[in-house]
């Protein structure tokens, strides 16, 4: 089971996460909180696997609450303020969602946690030493897995981990983003946000302050902004 708790001040608010948690058979909602102080106490002396945060609250914020934990549970960031999301990967939160909340966009954010959780067990990493040209080595216990560098399409930094995208799976590693990119090709990958690794080649078209990447938003950071509309304008 994976244990959750909700951190928001609006009552209707809480009901709607909660709802959605019911829905799910592995989550087990094991608190809720319409302060961040309340909430800092519980985290203190319970295990807990996700908070489901929201931001604008009296007293202290989500981002302020989150800067304060030395060891925060993964975090789904639920706001009603879409510029909240580049700070909230920059915290390394997981998923981003916009009130109001619809079951489906929940259920996928809850996938991600999924994922990772189970991935994040299985030890992977990077081989360690130079890499070929076309692809690197992945150590997974006793196994070698050869990951091409033509089908990452992204990778994300989420706590102590990397998170390689690609078409047919995901590959959870021990390590920051800045390590993946030291490792892979500098000509085949660019820095697009603090904790965004992105493909050339999958930079087709921005949105706003984002690259859409198949079903995923890949957010771009302000200081990374004129390098990556290098990669639309064809130079």
């Amino acid at each position: 089971m994976i244990r959750c708790i909700i951190i928001d001040d609006e009552p209707l608010a809480q009901d709607v996460l909660a709802e959605h948690l019911s829905a799910i058979n592995d989550l087990q909602l094991v608190g809720r909180f319409n302060n961040a102080h309340a909430a800092k106490e519980f985290l203190e002396k319970s295990e807990t696997d996700l908070i489901l945060l929201d931001i604008e609250m009296p007293e202290m914020t989500g981002i302020s609450f989150l800067q304060g934990l030395s060891h925060p549970p993964l975090t789904i960031f639920t706001t009603a303020y879409r510029n909240y999301a580049f700070e909230g990967f920059e915290l390394g939160v997981i998923d981003f969602l916009l009130k109001p909340i619809p079951f489906p966009r929940f259920a996928s954010a809850i996938d991600k946690v999924r994922d990772f959780l189970a991935l994040k067990n299985q030890d992977t990493q990077l081989e360690q030493g130079q890499p070929e040209p076309e692809f690197i080595f992945v150590k997974s216990g006793v196994k070698r897995i050869k990951l091409y560098f033509d089908q990452v399409t992204h990778i994300q930094g989420l706590k102590d981990y990397a998170i390689i995208y690609t078409p047919a799976e995901k590959i959870v590693v021990k390590g920051s983003v800045k390590m993946v990119q030291e490792m892979f090709p500098a000509a085949l990958f660019v820095r697009v946000h603090k904790s965004f690794l992105v493909s050339v080649k999958a930079i087709r078209r921005l949105e706003r302050n984002r690259i859409l990447i198949d079903n995923h938003q890949v957010p771009i950071g302000r200081n990374y902004r004129e390098e990556v509309e290098k990669y639309t304008r064809g130079s």
